[in-house]
């Protein structure tokens, strides 16, 4: 009884190399590389206006060739806007703007992002987070997505 059942192992197991190996192998893709990316600046409201200051940095380990910031307010931006070359309107209350290459470690440059609001609250709340990696991963998303709550009263709150 034990000899057919080697058998049966043995047949199985032929059977199941001859599927698995149909022709040329094919290499899988290679693993994503990772980067710990966070951003880290100031945020002040006065009027309708607001003004972010923000400073993009990679933790690494690995370098990121590019990545992009996603500025989001609680309440919508004015229809008018003046941007930077590098930040565009992605809806009506976001903006998207470049960080530029960041090395491991590295610092990127500060991006100064101006905007109007539509009305004049008396406070918004500002949302950030990367909105795109450079086609790193990123683990650590707790210092990329970051919330600040903004008076209108001429005041920094750092971020």
């Amino acid at each position: 009884m034990s000899g057919v059942r080697m058998w049966t192992w043995v047949v199985v197991g032929a059977c199941a190399g001859v599927v698995v190996v149909p022709g040329a192998a094919v290499a899988a893709p290679a693993p994503a590389p990772e980067a710990d990316l966070a951003f880290h600046g100031t945020v002040v409201m006065a009027g309708d206006r607001v003004q972010v200051r923000l400073t993009a940095r990679n933790n690494g380990p690995a370098a990121v060739p590019g990545a992009t910031v996603r500025l989001r307010w609680s309440v919508a931006l004015a229809e008018a806007q003046q941007l930077p070359a590098r930040c565009a309107r992605e809806d009506v209350r976001t903006v998207v703007c470049g960080t530029g290459a960041l090395a491991v470690n590295g610092v990127g440059e500060r991006l100064t992002v101006a905007v109007r609001l539509k009305g004049r609250p008396s406070e918004v709340r500002l949302e950030t987070d990367t909105a795109w990696g450079g086609g790193a991963v990123d683990k650590n998303r707790g210092n990329d997505r970051l919330r600040v709550l903004v008076l209108n009263t001429g005041d920094a709150y750092a971020f």
